[in-house]
């Protein structure tokens, strides 16, 4: 993207919901943030965000190592793997981030504080009310609650009724045997290249294989996997 010359600067002001008002304005030093079009400059996560992530990663193991039944037990991402999708949604400018299985909210937080510092936003869809609630209280304890919208619905029906291309980056962490059947929702609620993030590639095999084979067989997705905690499938949908 072409800078605009150091005196002046752009102003695209919204008028009707149609219209836009375009006036030229002396520039100031904010104005260099938003050069290459992807928002304002960063700032580190903060120390209250820290802390609370460090929190639900104790909690997290503690709560899986003393539940026996899967539905109470959090299941979360490694810390790598949260890392690696802060940088995926920031490197390809996700503003609109769909998750499919927000347990407690600790996977969402990664993805919700990548996203604001883009100027997006996460959508995250939950089944069980018993994580709804744990993940609701985290929200509102992160400072991230603007920018995250938490569903609590079944993910193939939320899926159904989503429009083609409404999301830039799906990340898909849930129930493994509705993947197959949920694949021709994920292909069309993602715009052409969109990234597709499947956690669980490396630490359950069998159960991704049927998945796996799918989408690798689609022409239309380019597809990878990359060692990063349990294993992370990526499927980038073609520009066409």
């Amino acid at each position: 993207m072409t800078r605009l010359p150091a005196c002046l600067a752009l102003a695209v002001m919204p008028m009707d919901g149609t219209n836009l008002l375009i006036s030229l304005r002396p520039a100031t030093p904010a104005d260099s943030d938003f050069a290459y079009g992807v928002g304002p400059q960063e700032e580190p996560m903060s120390n209250q965000l820290q802390s609370l992530m460090a929190e639900l990663e104790q909690f997290g193991k503690a709560n899986d190592r003393a539940m026996t039944e899967r539905s109470r037990r959090m299941l979360n991402i490694t810390r790598d793997t949260g890392e690696f999708l802060a940088v995926l949604v920031r490197a390809t400018v996700a503003r609109r981030v769909l998750e499919i299985g927000t347990s407690n909210g600790y996977s969402t937080l990664w993805l919700a504080d990548a996203a604001r510092a883009i100027g997006g936003a996460v959508t995250t869809i939950e089944a069980a009310a018993y994580k709804v609630g744990l993940a609701t209280q985290n929200f509102a304890r992160s400072g991230l609650g603007s920018c995250i919208t938490l569903v609590h619905d079944d993910a193939g029906l939320v899926l159904d009724r989503a429009a083609a291309g409404a999301f830039d980056l799906v990340f898909l962490d849930s129930e493994r045997s509705e993947y197959v059947g949920w694949w021709p929702h994920l292909q069309r609620v993602l715009r052409p290249g969109g990234l597709l993030v499947v956690d669980n590639a490396t630490s359950h095999v069998e159960e991704m294989a049927a998945f796996v084979a799918l989408v690798e067989a689609d022409t239309s997705f380019t597809t990878s996997l990359v060692p990063v905690g349990n294993g992370e499938f990526l499927a980038v949908k073609t520009l066409r």
